[in-house]
């Protein structure tokens, strides 16, 4: 093989790689590819989990994910503002159960 042929050879593997890390790190590889509007009628909040993944290197969008009991799994859409309520009620601290030591004097 000539010297030209092993130039060229050695840059298409290059450009190949090159485009397949490229592809990998676009953050367009979402859990998410529909989201719906709520959760849905009939969901009790105790059978359901939801799970919030923040942007990363693989989706540039914020996806919260949620999973019921049933095993049906679906997103929703974090810009809407039924969700944003909904998740801002999920992440509000509960109010704390133990008792404060006294003082004494």
């Amino acid at each position: 093989m000539s010297g030209i042929m092993k130039v060229f050879l050695l840059l298409a593997v290059m450009f190949c790689i090159s485009e397949a890390q490229l592809d990998h790190t676009s953050g367009n590889q979402c859990l998410c590819a529909n989201v719906q509007r709520g959760i849905q009628s009939g969901t009790k909040m105790k059978d359901i989990q939801i799970q919030i993944y923040p942007p990363s290197v693989f989706c540039d969008k914020v996806e919260i994910v949620v999973n019921n009991n049933n095993g049906r799994r679906y997103c929703l859409n974090p810009e809407l503002k039924p969700v944003q309520r909904l998740i801002a009620i999920i992440m509000k601290p509960a109010p704390s159960t133990t008792t404060r030591p006294t003082e004494l004097n």
